[in-house]
């Protein structure tokens, strides 16, 4: 992936990040940071400031639960999708994936991007 994505960017997507990486299973807060820059190529890197809120709120929208276990030698929390969860991991992801199509037709193609890219 090229560089690091915009915070604007991210804004929009980044509940719908940690649902889709929570579909693989369960995974801890360090886990679930280095899947998400593992799977972005490093273009996603979330401060443990950022991700926890979020865990929070997915929490407290019952689309994720948690539980404390001592399995890796120390307590962590661990985080699973319910079924609500998967429900709109699948309803969004058909959104973003309507949206990337989109996108596709209106944007111009990379080798068109370079040619017509202003020198300055």
């Amino acid at each position: 992936m090229a560089g690091k994505l915009s915070s604007e960017l991210l804004r929009g997507s980044l509940d719908l990040m940690i649902l889709s990486a929570l579909a693989d299973g369960q995974l801890y807060g360090y886990s679930l940071q280095k899947r998400l820059a593992e799977a972005s190529g490093d273009a996603v890197k979330l401060q443990a400031g950022t991700l926890y809120p979020l865990l929070h709120k997915l929490e407290s929208d019952k689309l994720i639960r948690s539980k404390w276990e001592k399995t890796t030698g120390r307590p962590r929390k661990w985080y699973e999708l319910t079924a609500a969860g998967s429900r709109r991991l699948h309803q969004q992801a058909i959104e973003w994936h309507t949206y990337v199509a989109c996108l596709k037709q209106l944007l111009p193609s990379m080798s068109t991007l370079k040619t017509t890219a202003d020198p300055a």
